[in-house]
């Protein structure tokens, strides 16, 4: 008799590391262009922002721990709470992410699958229903943030 193989991860099931970074990458060469979601990050390479994402969704679909080890638990309505999040924004983000599933190819259960977490985590992150520039600062570890923080410049 043989011993029954232990079921594989989502991770492992689309493809690992390598269809996550073909999801993120597709993902930013959206946001790039984007004049609501390019200024939430606060680099002007978005480089580090896909690093992170893709080690998130690594993470949650069973593949590496490397985000928890790096950066602590995901935390994710916290770690937007600085930024202007409206329904705006939030469908311009799914709209992105959309586009960047469908580049992928998963299989129609995958898809389905990975798209059910990520509109929700999209609905999640709305933190306000106010039009940008409107509202209350945020107070975020000690200092005062205005909802949607100018872009630095250098």
């Amino acid at each position: 008799m043989t011993a029954a193989a232990e079921p594989r991860s989502f991770y492992e099931e689309i493809g690992g590391h390598e269809t996550f970074v073909r999801l993120v990458d597709a993902f930013y060469r959206g946001v790039a262009g984007d004049e609501v979601l390019k200024p939430m990050y606060p680099e002007e390479d978005l480089a580090p922002a896909a690093e992170r994402l893709t080690l998130f969704l690594e993470q949650y679909w069973g593949g590496p721990t490397t985000y928890s080890e790096q950066r602590g638990h995901p935390r994710l309505r916290m770690r937007h709470l600085p930024y202007h999040v409206d329904p705006d924004a939030r469908d311009r983000w799914l709209a992105h992410m959309r586009a960047a599933v469908d580049e992928i190819g998963l299989s129609p259960l995958q898809e389905a699958t990975l798209w059910d977490y990520l509109s929700r985590a999209a609905h999640a992150m709305v933190n306000t229903f106010e039009p940008r520039g409107i509202g209350p600062e945020r107070a975020v570890g000690g200092a005062t943030l205005p909802l949607h923080p100018e872009p630095t410049k250098e």
